[in-house]
C-alpha cells in the first residue's frame, strides 16, 4: 500500500469500492482531474460522468457517477458519490426507462425547480446509458 493509493468509494447505497490503485480520474466541475500517489491534500467536487480507478496491474475499473466530492489525504482517496455504478453492472433497459421517465417529467414540469430536477435526472440517466454503451466490447 505504501507505493499506491488507497481508494474508497461510498454512496448512499453503501460502499461501492475499496482497494489499492495507481490513480483515480474524476469528472471535476472545472474539468477532469487525476489523483496519483503523494497528491497534495484536496477536497474537490465532481460532476455527473465517468469515474475511473487505474488498477495496480494496468487495468481500469470505471463507474458511472452522479457527482459528489473527492477527498485526498495521505495517499487515501475517499469518494463521496451521489451514485456510483460499475459500468459492467448497469442495466441498459433500466437506464433507458429512467431516461424516458426523466424526459416525461421534463416535458410536464411547471416550475423551474421541477425542470431543474428533471434535467438533472435526465443527465444522470443519459450518463449511465453512454457509459454502459461505451463499455460494450471492452
Amino acid at each position: 500500500m505504501a507505493d499506491n493509493l488507497n481508494v474508497e468509494i461510498v454512496s448512499p447505497a453503501g460502499r461501492v469500492f475499496r482497494g489499492d490503485a495507481k490513480g483515480l480520474i474524476a469528472p471535476g466541475v472545472d474539468g477532469s482531474f487525476e489523483v496519483l500517489k503523494n497528491h497534495a491534500p484536496l477536497i474537490a467536487a465532481f460532476e455527473v460522468g465517468r469515474l475511473t480507478i487505474r488498477g495496480l496491474t494496468g487495468d481500469s475499473i470505471e463507474f458511472a457517477t452522479g457527482g459528489g466530492f473527492v477527498e485526498v489525504l495521505n495517499n487515501h482517496v475517499t469518494v463521496l458519490a451521489e451514485s456510483a455504478e460499475p459500468l459492467d453492472q448497469i442495466d441498459v433497459d433500466r437506464a433507458k426507462a429512467a431516461e424516458a421517465r426523466a424526459l416525461e417529467r421534463l416535458s410536464q414540469s411547471a416550475s423551474e425547480a421541477e425542470k431543474q430536477a428533471a434535467a438533472e435526472a435526465l443527465e444522470r440517466a443519459r450518463n449511465r446509458l453512454r457509459s454502459a454503451m461505451g463499455s460494450i466490447g471492452n
